[in-house]
């Protein structure tokens, strides 16, 4: 007879005698000993991973996966728990024998094929590995190589002070080194970003160098003036930065940008001028009801087990299905044997996770899809990792469902969600697309939570939306059919909850091109029950006065 023993407080495992019963788990900690629960470990892999989006996997301390572009599946074959981890560039299969969660880490204890010793897998959302001793010390490296530099670049000018040091009042952290650069009753407030930086932080740095100027305007006002911002970035990484500086008021302040190479301290002025448009490509749009008419039995089969599932037709062969935004299962065609003829498909999962839906995973799925659409709704466990997971997507959904809540002129037969516009260097997503009855473009940034580069991300998009308007691409690639668009430059909402719009907004605004016309909304902190505008503020677009 065999059966398991819980000890204490901290739950552990102890084989007591050697006959089969019952299995347990664990979601903390699951031993070598306890029979792994496929089921228990997909879940456990669900709920760390389903709002991580830069997390990488890290075997035998090897980086081996980056889950933006690898995808994943646990499965039970012959009663062991197999993961399977692939992506273009490998694919691996592990039994599991071991789970346990440490904050920001999944570590997995598993077992290659043909091997007896185990293998150690992390899952870790940090994508820094750097310790906080390395990190420390690699920032102060680099504001000695940037002073440094600047002493050589440009002779006659002072560096006042430089520092990277935590502010939190003036939402200051130590990833990017500050400065003023000063000669005599001139200066310029200078920020730079070093290239062991995530490129996250490195497209962040104008946001930050803008509030960096206000505040050096402000405590410089007396003795001179802070003419405008000299930003850093590490060399061949600057083209985000460039495409932002380019949508400021050029009369605001003067914008310089430069390229600094840590290894040999030299810098490289860019022209914004040439390179501060960032040109996209705009991704076609597909006709809604020939691909809804292609998947009608996938389309059946999903509402069938979860009838309130949202769809949203990705292209021409694929459609997903969400959850108030969150994506959890996609049909897609795709080839198979022995004719590889093209023929549906539909897979399952969040983020990285991807299990095809066939006779064996169908009862996983029908367990699953009730799981998230019982736990991720309107009054739900705000505690659980799908509830809280993309509240951003969620907002998404409501307001692309009723658009006029956000403004009664938007068209509520126009709207677009999660359009892509791809460029050299990234992949930009515009949250909603729409026009107002009089056709004029209307770019909606939305934020379910406090940040502070909002207004900086949506005047990304608005440049974009503005360059592909300006080649009429829209109407070509198939957007606002049937519709004539007005020649007037896009409009631009920012919208968050009302106690989550950050205080530095106004700041930021201030420094946006005068042609951007910029709408503030905040809603009701209980948007998931119902989104209600409670206060907007204008700042309509000003003439050009330039030359």
């Amino acid at each position: 007879m065999q059966k398991l023993v819980e000890s204490g407080r901290t739950t552990e495992f102890f084989l007591v005698t050697d006959a089969p019963r019952e299995r347990r788990y664990n979601p903390r900690r699951m031993t070598v000993e306890a029979p792994i629960d496929p089921q228990a470990v997909a879940h456990t892999l669900e709920d760390f991973l389903a709002g991580a989006r830069d997390a990488v996997v890290i075997e035998d301390d090897i980086a081996v996966f980056d889950l933006r572009s690898m995808r994943y599946s646990v499965t039970d074959s012959h009663g062991k728990c197999l993961l399977h981890l692939w992506s273009p560039e490998r694919n691996i299969v592990r039994r599991v024998l071991d789970v346990e969660q440490h904050g920001e880490v999944l570590r997995i204890s598993a077992q290659r094929f043909g091997q007896s010793k185990p293998s150690h897998i992390e899952f870790v959302l940090e994508r820094d590995r750097r310790t906080p001793t390395a990190r420390k010390s690699g920032r102060a490296q680099y504001q000695r190589r940037l002073q440094a530099a600047l002493e050589r670049e440009f002779p006659g000018w002072r560096l006042d002070r430089m520092s990277s040091a935590m502010d939190l009042e003036r939402s200051f952290g130590p990833v990017h080194a500050r400065g003023l650069l000063r000669r005599g009753s001139s200066a310029f407030a200078l920020l730079g970003t070093n290239s062991a930086e995530s490129q996250a932080a490195v497209d962040d740095s104008v946001a930050a160098g803008l509030l960096w100027l206000q505040v050096c305007r402000e405590q410089f006002a007396a003795r001179g003036h802070v003419e405008g911002l000299k930003l850093f970035c590490p060399p061949r990484r600057w083209a985000m930065a460039a495409s932002r500086l380019a949508a400021l008021d050029a009369e605001a302040a003067k914008w310089q940008l430069y390229a600094l190479d840590e290894r040999d301290g030299q810098i490289t002025s860019i022209d914004l001028a040439d390179s501060g448009n960032v040109e996209t490509r705009l991704v076609r749009c597909p006709d809604d009801d020939r691909a809804r008419e292609r998947f009608a039995e996938s389309i059946a089969r999903v509402r069938g087990i979860v009838p309130d599932a949202e769809i949203s037709v990705l292209s021409a062969g694929e459609i997903g299905f969400r959850c108030h935004g969150l994506e959890f299962a996609r049909a897609r065609m795709a080839p198979h044997e022995p004719e590889f003829r093209l023929s549906e498909e539909v897979c399952f999962g969040l983020g990285a996770a991807e299990t095809v839906l066939d006779g064996d995973s169908a009862p996983r799925f029908a367990s699953f899809a009730r799981r998230l659409f019982a736990t991720r709704r309107a009054g739900g466990d705000r505690n659980h990792p799908l509830f809280r997971t993309a509240p951003e997507r969620w907002l998404e959904s409501l307001v692309c469902r009723d658009v006029q809540v956000i403004d009664h002129d938007l068209d509520p037969g126009c709207v677009y969600s999660q359009v892509p516009a791809f460029s050299a260097s990234d992949r930009a997503v515009i949250d909603v697309l729409a026009i107002t009855r009089g056709g004029r473009l209307a770019v909606i940034e939305l934020k379910a939570e406090e940040d502070l580069h909002l207004p900086v991300q949506g005047l990304d998009y608005w440049s974009r939306v503005r360059w592909h308007q300006a080649r009429g691409e829209f109407q070509r690639y198939g957007y606002f059919a049937g519709r004539e668009l007005s020649t007037e430059p896009p409009l631009l909402y920012l919208v968050a909850p009302a106690l989550h719009l950050h205080p530095t907004t106004d700041t930021l605004l201030r420094y946006v091109a005068p042609e951007v016309d910029v709408c503030v909304i905040g809603v009701d902190e209980r948007w998931r029950d119902g989104v209600r505008v409670v206060f907007k503020k204008h700042r309509p677009a000003r003439p050009l006065c330039r030359g």
